[in-house]
């Protein structure tokens, strides 16, 4: 029984370094392993190298490979890989200067960031890992999922691009990686794991009434980011950007130059970029679709029983914008007061979008900016006193 236990610890082993090793960038140039496991295996078995029988339940100790080497390997390759197209921006303004990060997208020279970080900036300078420095200029900016390209004019050797990954592949207690520049500490390197998908923030771009539209989509993740990471590259494994560090939360504050971490880090998804980008990169404006609602962000049972919901899930609807498309599709918002003050009865709760079960509003949400563009028809099934009624929404612009 311990002989088996030895060999399938074994191969275990084998397993978990293979997987590491399909799924990383070839790094074998810069962090060769001292020694991989299919070096071990291939060792001619003598008798001064066979394992020798033992009382102990643990394995033999020349067939042990500690996983967290195997890690630390990977991860001191991927940073040697991706830490050349992580850059340091400062910024000048009337009201002063700043640091962020951000990242190498191609070999034209554009730089992916925050838009908060070049936000009013009158000059804007980006620091290269070699030590190069040049001016960039901000091509075009995306208020509302807080992004920005600049662009240097650099040769194209001295750019290594960073790849994009597909954050929908993205999974919760997945282990990620951050790159930037923390109170101006350059090419700095955190770890983490993702935390939770799909979450919303407030976007900077106001509405018409003076509240911000909102952002969707974003990943939490509690790998360390600060002031001065934002911009910087979220990474997976691979070495593959998943995720646009923004902001973080602190003593019930989202803010993006607060200097306190508490494990509660905010990253655009890498999808809503390749969305945006292409825009961006011509100095153009990104259109979101617009529903034109307010909604809870979730329900409480006693909310739901307070709005004589049948169910406390779904996109409950607080406010249809007058003359807005869900307005024009005859969405209705509660206005039937009830026992809590603001909160009224009677308003639609959405529960599916094009035959998507909808949890929470921020479901809604990522899948409109994920999957549709202004024009295009959206299925809302509704429930509306204890019916399913289908709605069909035609998508504007932001206003």
């Amino acid at each position: 029984m311990r002989k088996n236990k030895g060999k399938l610890l074994l191969v275990v082993i084998v397993l978990v370094f293979a997987a590491m090793a399909c799924g990383l960038p070839d790094f074998s140039q810069l962090a060769p392993m001292e020694k991989t496991a299919e070096e071990i295996t291939q060792v001619p078995a003598t008798e001064d190298t066979l394992p020798q029988e033992s009382d102990s339940d643990s394995p033999p100790t020349s067939f042990i490979i500690p996983e967290e080497i195997l890690l630390q390997d990977a991860l001191v390759a991927l940073y040697e890989a991706v830490s050349p197209g992580v850059v340091s921006i400062q910024v000048y303004s009337e009201i002063g200067s700043g640091v962020g990060s951000g990242f190498v997208i191609d070999k034209q020279g554009n730089i992916v960031t925050n838009y908060h970080v070049v936000q009013g900036a009158s000059d804007v300078e980006v620091h290269f890992q070699s030590g190069l420095k040049v001016y960039g200029e901000v091509m075009g900016v995306d208020l509302d999922s807080d992004l920005a390209v600049i662009r240097v004019d650099v040769d194209p050797e001295f750019l290594y691009p960073l790849s994009l990954g597909d954050s929908d592949q993205v999974r919760v207690g997945q282990t990620v990686i951050a790159i930037g520049n923390p109170f101006g500490l350059s090419g700095t390197m955190t770890t983490g794991i993702v935390s939770a998908r799909g979450r919303t923030l407030e976007s900077i771009r106001q509405t018409e009434g003076g509240t911000f539209f909102s952002a969707g989509d974003l990943i939490q993740t509690d790998a360390n980011i600060n002031p001065g990471n934002s911009g910087g590259p979220l990474l997976n494994l691979n070495g593959e950007v998943i995720g646009i560090n923004r902001a973080i939360q602190t003593n019930g504050s989202v803010l993006s130059t607060n200097p306190v971490n508490t494990g509660i880090g905010f990253a655009v998804s890498s999808n809503i970029l390749r969305r945006v980008l292409p825009a961006l990169k011509e100095g153009a404006t990104y259109e979101y679709p617009y529903l034109g609602i307010s909604a809870l962000s979730s329900l409480s049972l006693s909310q739901a029983e307070f709005l004589a919901l049948p169910q406390a899930t779904g996109a409950y609807v607080l406010e249809v914008v007058p003359g807005g498309p869900s307005d024009l599709a005859g969405l209705r918002a509660g206005d039937q007061p009830t026992e809590v003050q603001g909160l009224f009865a009677g308003g639609d709760l959405i529960i599916r979008v094009d035959g998507r079960e909808i949890l929470e509003f921020s479901e809604l949400l990522s899948y409109l900016m994920l999957n549709k563009a202004p024009g295009d028809e959206v299925t809302l099934t509704v429930l509306r006193e204890g019916e399913e009624v289908e709605i069909i929404v035609v998508l504007s612009e932001r206003p």
